[in-house]
C-alpha cells in the first residue's frame, strides 16, 4: 500500500491511474445535478423537458443519469438551452 501523506487527492488519483475517469465522472454528475435542480426550479417534468430539447425522454434520462458519461456535447447544449441556460466549456 502507498504512503499518500501530505500528497494531494490529485496525486493520490493520478498515482491509481483513475484521475481522467473520475474527473469525467465528476463533471457528468454535476451536469447531471445542474439540469435536474433548473427543471425542479422551472417545474418542468421529464416530459415537458424533452419536449423542449425536441429529444425522446429515453435520451433526456440518458442525460440525467450520472453514471452515463458518454452523452454527447450537442445532447448537454440543448438541456442547458431547454432550462434557459448556457453551456460553457475551456481547456485548461
Amino acid at each position: 500500500m502507498t504512503n499518500h501523506t501530505g500528497s494531494s487527492f490529485d496525486d493520490f488519483l493520478e498515482e491509481e491511474g483513475i484521475r481522467e475517469e473520475v474527473e469525467t465522472v465528476a463533471i457528468k454528475r454535476v451536469l447531471a445535478w445542474q439540469l435536474r435542480q433548473e427543471m425542479e426550479k422551472q417545474n418542468l417534468s421529464k416530459a415537458a423537458m424533452a419536449r423542449l430539447m425536441k429529444t425522446s425522454r429515453t435520451q433526456l434520462e440518458r442525460l440525467l443519469d450520472d453514471t452515463n458519461d458518454k452523452v454527447q456535447l450537442d445532447t448537454i447544449q440543448r438541456g442547458a438551452k431547454a432550462v434557459g441556460r448556457t453551456l460553457k466549456l475551456e481547456l485548461v
